[in-house]
């Protein structure tokens, strides 16, 4: 698909815009629902009002902008308030943080069993990181032409924990069309990201819902089994059926940002569910007497699995800080 990119993003010179591509120093944007995106580059003030950031725009914001002189990029001068974000820690930087997206609808966010294999944890501070900043979760079980056959029974442990949880998962494949259809009518209003590791074959998905549309795909390093890198940029895609669908990087790791241990908890919703119940206020479900969620896991109410992640979770935080 080719963009078309307008020199003179508004008669007046200046106007409101989002977000709709994210290149290191270089942005592109469009007043959505109109797609017309045009360059702009960002004023160096802004990036030190957002300095706990690595990146103070992400794809999704809302900016003011100044139109520049004849050929050159529009000015971001102001990043209005955002509504929602999904934020994680950065990788090597653990005092700061990466905003993947902000202003979006949902997150549809995508794993596979295998190829590359998932790693629940890194699912459930996504998760956990969704409820905190109020984005809608969706989960994508991609690649199950792939081993639908030789691990259906970890396909229905992982459907009863999530869906236990209260979550909708997607059974999906890209390459069969599983599941594309439901991701259509899901995605077809508003801004829908798409998240999760490196190779879990995200760009595949958006080139199924939208065959236009040509993102990169890549390949599973057969030594490690392990995604590779394959988009290097955020970029917002229009698409046929409506609405807007962000592709971002794969990513290696997602460390929380910003959140208590007290109330880490309160983000999964199973636990929420009963921790009105405890004996103790506060509560740590760890040890407590009379804790409701340490009862409901003995009833299996909640999965081990998941709290496993939480427990990880407070070790985590207790790690950087």
């Amino acid at each position: 698909m080719t963009d078309k990119v307008t020199d003179t993003p508004m008669a007046n010179g200046s106007g409101i815009a989002t977000v709709v591509k994210s290149a290191g120093s270089q942005f592109f944007l469009s007043a959505l629902p109109e797609w017309a995106p045009f360059p702009a580059v960002l004023r160096g003030k802004v990036r030190l009002d957002r300095s706990k950031a690595t990146n103070p725009v992400a794809i999704g914001d809302r900016v003011r902008f100044t139109a520049g002189a004849e050929g050159e990029s529009a000015v971001i001068t102001e990043v209005l308030e955002r509504s929602n974000y999904l934020i994680r820690r950065s990788t090597n930087l653990s005092k700061q943080s990466h905003v993947i997206a902000a202003n979006i609808d949902r997150a549809l966010l995508v794993v596979t069993l295998c190829f590359p294999e998932i790693k629940l944890p890194f699912l459930d501070r996504q998760l956990v990181s969704c409820e905190a900043y109020g984005v809608k979760a969706v989960i994508v079980l991609n690649k199950l032409d792939m081993y639908r056959e030789f691990a259906g029974e970890q396909i229905e442990d992982f459907l009863r924990i999530y869906r236990g949880a209260g979550y909708e998962v997607v059974e999906c494949s890209a390459v069969t069309g599983e599941g594309i259809g439901r991701l259509r009518e899901i995605c077809s209003s508003g801004v829908s990201l798409l998240s999760g590791e490196s190779g879990v074959g995200k760009s595949s998905i958006v080139k199924a819902m939208d065959p236009s549309l040509n993102p990169r795909t890549g390949l599973i390093s057969e030594a490690h089994l392990q995604g590779k890198h394959t988009t290097s940029l955020y970029e917002i895609y229009p698409l046929s059926g409506g609405g807007f669908i962000a592709d971002t990087p794969g990513l290696r790791g997602f460390g929380l940002v910003n959140l208590e241990k007290e109330e880490i908890s309160k983000y999964f919703p199973e636990m929420l569910r009963v921790a009105d119940e405890c004996r103790f206020v506060p509560c740590t479900h760890t040890h407590e007497p009379g804790c409701a969620v340490k009862r409901a896991l003995d009833e299996g109410l909640i999965s081990p699995e998941r709290y496993s992640s939480y427990l990880g979770m407070l070790e985590e935080d207790r790690k950087f800080r």
